[in-house]
């Protein structure tokens, strides 16, 4: 308990123009007014969504966490926390591939589909660090890219075309609008992630990183990207249950 409080320790102050700093700050506010959004509503639905609304929370509320220590180590050090990032997103992403499941479960969506999709999402979140943060030299950055890549493409099949897909069209009506919306949020949304990682490793990116100008532009553009794909990805959730009321 003492070491979960420390997270909330006072934090060195934050300069007017640290945009940087201030997009951590804004993240963080925004995923934890989401959670208590989600949390406080969850009594508003039967038990058929609950478990959807509060993945949506789970999901905002562990970023909300990871933002506030974020901004703390960016305060301090002034480097990216790629390490911290890649632990909310192996905590975050998994759980938002549950929510494809969740959504689509009365259409007859299987354990196996989740289990198949959160394997994808770790494997394309582990092998993205590797690229990223520790085998950084010659080529090692664009084979470990090469197969996070796959896997996300793989989790995109699954979604677009493959059996989730096949089961929201069975189910129709608000179910699939649902599931359509969340595979533009994979498409859109999630393709930020892959050209940040071209952007910032070495390899056959070339001198790819020089277009966003260091890692600076690159947190700012990762923490918009994740503040709108996870409190969308809540929100559509949300007003699918809204609309099976």
């Amino acid at each position: 308990m003492e070491k979960f409080l420390s997270l909330f320790a006072a934090v060195p102050a934050m300069a007017t123009d640290d945009y940087v700093g201030f997009t951590f700050f804004v993240g963080c506010m925004a995923m934890m007014a989401a959670s208590a959004f989600f949390f406080l509503s969850m009594s508003s639905f039967d038990n058929k969504w609950k478990t959807s609304i509060l993945v949506s929370g789970l999901i905002t509320f562990i970023a909300a966490v990871h933002y506030w220590y974020m901004r703390d180590y960016w305060a301090s050090n002034a480097t990216s926390p790629t390490f911290f990032r890649y632990v909310d997103w192996i905590l975050t992403v998994p759980l938002m591939c549950v929510e494809f499941y969740l959504i689509l479960r009365a259409a007859g969506a299987t354990k196996k589909l989740m289990w198949r999709m959160i394997g994808l999402s770790v494997i394309m979140l582990v092998t993205g660090y590797l690229g990223e943060a520790v085998y950084t030299s010659g080529a090692q950055p664009a084979i470990w890219g090469l197969v996070s890549g796959l896997a996300y493409f793989a989790i995109v099949y699954d979604i677009y075309m493959g059996e989730a897909k096949k089961l929201a069209v069975a189910a129709g009506g608000a179910v699939e609008d649902a599931h359509n919306t969340l595979v533009k949020f994979v498409l859109i949304g999630w393709a930020i992630y892959p050209i940040g990682y071209m952007a910032g490793t070495a390899g056959w990116y070339g001198e790819a990183g020089q277009i966003f100008g260091m890692n600076l532009s690159l947190d700012v553009i990762y923490n918009i990207g994740d503040a709108i794909n996870k409190i969308g990805f809540g929100l559509v959730v949300y007003n699918l249950a809204v609309q099976s009321k």
